[in-house]
């Protein structure tokens, strides 16, 4: 137990004509009195036999020791003897003080309250139910026993430090049954009957006060809400008004009244979400996202006002927060066909990366199709309208779980291309099965933008084309052109097409795409902030870094005050800025943006993420500008090194890469290294991108670079005359003027023939990195 602090609520004055009892019997002796109530009184104690340690001594109070409440007391006393688990404070000993007051000494917790230590040491979501399913199976442990706390709060589950591991201590187990009232203020006396317990953590069968045998699934109830308390950092009900609520307006909104849902209390708390958040390690978004689904069906299960609908043990409740843990189906959830489809997909995501990723959307476009049907369906009558949606989203779960079904079936040894089948194989088969959903246009069309986002993050842009066209195309005539979702195809159309290097393509769909969503949201928001972003980028590509530069910093400042500094997509503005500060020479003041954003991605998204490559390549590229080569080339490694692990030996990314280490050897003179980097990076590029894309063009002009230093000008000017004519109107154009690698070139007058019909108003420039 834990000595309450000087005007803590959980504290009590102590009743006059109380007397204390001896300070020193048998093996005790009483230093210090923690807390006392109605009827008992508890002490720090130090045990001097046969061990000295300090012990928490509870004490019947002088003149409560009536033949009752002792055989009571007795009885509770022998039974928590009973209990041995490391959830639950130890009792060591029991007996009588010289003036005959029962007593039994337990297990001295120095720990502070369960919710008090998650929100100090800021503990994730997941920290916090490891230890909730601690607290649950402690909980079962006693009901095995007989044992009804009737009392569960954060002030009576105490975490400590044991043997190097955070343990939670459930403390006071049985007082309030074995003396019929608690040793807290807290607990409500009146006349008409006694509320045991604490309201905030009262269960309706508790508040009827003793019309109803309470039993083990009151603890049920308690547990709810410490688990509702832990995940959204808000209690069920106001305390303020049910403290100030008269005895039957407490048992009427305890019996009657529904609490929100923790996602939804969350969105209810209003400025005092972000502090929430923060305590969680995390933002109110992403917190409202973790709660939503398993973790709402399990709080509310635990808080259902008809125990027979609760879980009927604190280890059923503690198997179900296990299950969502461990990404599988919870007793608490629907048990829909699409909602077991993704918790299967969520357990199989290390298989392959890029369609466990496609198949873990498809179910998320499952549920946004149900609401869909709902909206087509609302002039109709409301029973019809519910049969309607309850139709439509079975058919789609069906479809959805069928389509999942088959696209594993392309991996079966006995069905499909068995263990060889590559991912692409995969999702080009999962491509062909789309045909079948044509009756369902929208769920179709979020499918084939899912399938073309997987072919876009595996560098495959051509491929990633046509299934973005075809949901384009689905989305603007079942929507019309105004729609978010047009916007967000137009998006990532253009988004492809820059990749590609088609500039002038893509230009136009982004400003589309920003226009319809500043006219729909409003100028403020995070998808308002990806167009600009997008924009900026084009447009840097095209040389036009002027223009780009304030589009990347109001995308910049809107991404900051809606989703916070510590956000990812902060992370991309902060790189993006940088790299075009990088690309006007502006190399101090790109320097922190770099670090900036290398910091939120490494916290946000671990150390080997492909973000995290992306920044640590474009920090070194800034120290090979400053000179600092020793300092650049571990980090080129390093990023070379996380983007094959996860994108594979074939990215353009890894040509990237590939190609940075390239321009580093040079730079220190490593010429033999330096050829056979290149030549992979060609190679690459020319298979992803195509061979006509400015990269691909951009390698071949550095193996020109390294022909010329190593004095083979014929074929240097071979590369030349492959790369030059492929940089018209990007920013690429640059390295024709003023790159001193080729200065001895210009004077040739081959070379002068050569870029004398190519357009020279593109100026200035930095590879675009992310």
């Amino acid at each position: 137990m834990e000595p309450s602090a000087p005007g803590s609520p959980d504290a009590t004055q102590t009743a006059p004509g109380s007397t204390s009892p001896t300070l020193a019997f048998g093996p005790y002796r009483l230093l210090q009195k923690l807390g006392e109530g109605g009827m008992g009184e508890v002490w720090l104690a130090e045990q001097t036999r046969p061990v000295r340690r300090q012990v928490a001594l509870k004490i019947i109070k002088a003149g409560m020791d009536t033949a009752d409440v002792v055989a009571r007391f007795e009885a509770e006393r022998q039974a928590l003897a009973l209990m041995d688990h490391p959830a639950i404070a130890t009792v060591f000993d029991g007996g009588s003080t010289p003036e005959g007051r029962p007593y039994f000494a337990m297990e001295y917790v120095k720990g502070e309250p369960l919710t008090t230590y998650c929100d100090r040491q800021r503990l994730g979501t997941k920290d916090r139910l490891e230890l909730f399913i601690q607290v649950c199976e402690g909980v079962q442990h006693a009901h095995q026993k007989g044992i009804i706390h009737r009392d569960l709060k954060p002030s009576n589950v105490l975490v400590m430090i044991q043997d190097a591991h955070t343990v939670p201590k459930i403390i006071d187990f049985g007082v309030a049954k074995a003396t019929a009232q608690h040793l807290t203020e807290r607990s409500l006396f009146t006349e008409l009957g006694v509320l045991i317990g604490t309201p905030e953590y009262m269960s309706p069968e508790q508040a009827e006060m003793g019309r109803l045998d309470v039993d083990t699934r009151t603890d049920i109830y308690a547990l709810g809400v410490l688990l509702y308390e832990l995940l959204t950092g808000a209690l069920p009900f106001d305390r303020k008004e049910l403290r100030q609520a008269g005895i039957a307006e407490i048992q009427r909104i305890i019996r009657e009244k529904e609490p929100p849902r923790p996602s939804t209390r969350i969105t209810l708390l209003g400025p005092a979400s972000t502090e929430a958040a923060q305590n969680r390690h995390t933002e109110p978004r992403r917190l409202i996202s973790e709660l939503r689904g398993d973790l709402d069906w399990i709080t509310m299960r635990a808080l259902e006002k008809d125990r027979t609908r609760r879980y009927q043990t604190a280890s059923s409740l503690a198997v179900d927060v296990r299950r969502h843990l461990n990404n599988e189906p919870v007793s608490a959830g629907p048990p829909s066909a699409a909602y077991r489809a993704r918790k299967f997909v969520r357990r199989n995501r290390l298989g392959v990366i890029a369609v466990a990723t496609l198949l873990l959307l498809l179910a998320v476009f499952a549920g946004a199709m149900a609401v869909q049907a709902q909206r087509i369906a609302r002039e109709r009558n409301r029973a019809n309208q519910e049969r309607d949606r309850a139709n439509q989203e079975a058919a789609q779960a069906r479809k959805t779980l069928a389509f999942l079904t088959g696209t594993f079936e392309v991996a079966n040894p006995r069905k499909g291309k068995g263990p060889s089948a590559t991912a692409t194989e995969i999702i080009d088969d999962a491509t062909k099965k789309l045909n079948e959903m044509r009756g369902q246009p929208l769920l179709q069309a979020s499918l084939l933008m899912t399938l073309s986002e997987i072919y876009d993050e595996m560098g495959l842009y051509e491929a990633a084309e046509s299934p973005a066209r075809s949901a384009l195309e689905i989305r603007e005539k079942a929507l019309g052109p105004n729609h978010l979702d047009v916007a967000q195809s137009l998006n990532n159309l253009a988004s492809i097409w820059r990749k590609q290097g088609k500039l002038e393509e893509a230009e136009p769909f982004t400003k589309r795409s920003l226009e319809i969503r500043e006219k729909a949201l409003g100028p403020n928001q995070p998808d308002v902030a990806q167009s600009l972003n997008n924009l900026a980028i084009i447009w840097w590509n095209q040389g036009r870094l002027s223009e780009a530069e304030p589009l990347l910093r109001r995308s910049l400042k809107i991404r900051e005050e809606a989703l916070g500094p510590n956000h990812p997509d902060v992370a991309i503005s902060l790189n993006n800025l940088a790299t075009l500060y990088a690309g006007q020479g502006k190399l101090a003041e790109a320097e922190p943006l770099y670090r900036g954003s290398l910091e939120i991605w490494e916290k946000a998204l671990g150390a080997n993420h492909p973000d995290v490559a992306t920044s640590l390549n474009n920090l070194a590229t800034l120290y090979v500008d400053q000179g600092k080569l020793s300092e650049a080339e571990p980090l080129l490694k390093r990023s070379l090194e996380i983007r094959e692990r996860a994108l594979g030996p074939n990215h353009p990314d890894v040509a990237m890469s590939l190609n940075n280490i390239a321009d580093l050897y040079r730079d220190q003179g490593k010429f033999s290294e330096v050829e056979p980097l290149l030549k992979r990076s060609l190679a690459i590029k020319e298979k992803a991108l195509g061979p006509n894309h400015p990269d691909a063009a951009l390698a071949l002009y550095n193996l020109g670079v390294l022909a010329l230093q190593r004095k083979r000008r014929l074929e240097a000017l071979a590369y030349m005359r492959r790369a030059i004519p492929r940089f018209a109107g990007t920013s690429y154009w640059a390295l024709v003027d003023e790159d001193p690698d080729i200065a001895s070139l210009r004077a040739d007058p081959e070379f002068r023939r050569l870029v004398a019909d190519v357009v020279k108003n593109a100026a200035g420039g930095k590879d675009e990195k992310k």
